[in-house]
């Protein structure tokens, strides 16, 4: 069976990757935001969150570190995001966790709705209008060393200049107390170029959620201070409250919450699992 397998590859060149796994039921798995930052970047998150059954690292085919190897095509872009599909398909009791970019990936595939038992989205959006508020954000809070990277980044965009200008961006990211925290988790990541010009050519700028959990228990969750993705998007969508929704905002946390509350963050994944109905 695939769950009982360490690493695996859908059919489309989705990985899968099996990180912990305990007592409780539910396959979590977990989507990276960014994208092109890998699934590596939600170690901590897992970890923090501590969930029932099995937890898996997913990475969409030519994302992170999922590149070069037989099991993704030769054009893996064309599969994305609806590719995510084949992932919930493959296992039961499916909880999908996307954090960004990732959650915002999930909510454009409304045919994850019929595989789900629960959905969890951390500081991602309904919708693209995230994009000029930040933009905003950045333009009153100048980050230099930001600025010279983008620069780099634009005349040569690859992996490297990709690195570089994500770590000069870093403290928009984190609070001040999490600055170091957060620098030494980016540093560590398999940049991915290729996926972010995907993004930005095909998704970014006209991406608003196809779906809305109608009946699914979710946890919408973000840091107090996330800077990147502005929770109040969510008060003005439909679809995204009730009581099977339940909002939760971490406390001094910024995009990444786990970094800097991982027990409230902990809470909040508490509260999802005990509204889970598992269907025998």
């Amino acid at each position: 069976m695939e769950a009982e397998r360490q690493e695996w590859w859908t059919a489309s060149g989705v990985r899968l990757r099996r990180v912990s796994s305990g007592a409780g039921r539910g396959n979590w798995l977990f989507v990276p935001g960014g994208p092109g930052l890998g699934s590596e970047s939600l170690h901590g998150l897992v970890a923090a969150a501590r969930v029932p059954g099995t937890a898996w690292l997913v990475d969409l085919p030519g994302d992170g570190s999922n590149r070069d190897v037989p099991a993704v095509p030769a054009d893996p872009y064309a599969h994305w995001p609806g590719a995510l599909t084949e992932a919930a398909r493959a296992l039961d009791e499916v909880v999908m966790v996307g954090h960004s970019t990732g959650g915002m990936f999930l909510l454009s595939v409304p045919e994850l709705a019929d595989h789900l038992a629960g959905l969890a989205l951390i500081s991602s959006a309904p919708h693209a209008g995230w994009r000029p508020a930040f933009a905003r954000y950045a333009q009153d809070h100048p980050l230099p060393d930001a600025d010279a990277a983008a620069e780099r980044y634009a005349r040569q965009p690859d992996d490297r200049t990709l690195r570089a200008l994500t770590l000069a961006a870093a403290p928009w990211n984190f609070t001040p107390s999490a600055s170091a925290a957060g620098r030494a988790l980016l540093t560590g990541l398999p940049y991915c170029h290729d996926a972010v010009a995907w993004a930005d050519a095909h998704f970014d700028d006209d991406y608003r959620a196809r779906w809305t959990p109608h009946a699914l228990p979710t946890l919408i969750v973000s840091g107090d201070q996330d800077r990147i993705v502005d929770q109040r998007l969510w008060r003005d969508e439909p679809g995204f409250h009730g009581p099977h929704i339940a909002h939760h905002r971490i406390g001094g946390a910024g995009h990444f919450p786990w970094i800097e509350n991982p027990g409230s963050l902990r809470t909040a994944f508490a509260d999802l699992t005990a509204r889970l109905r598992w269907t025998s």
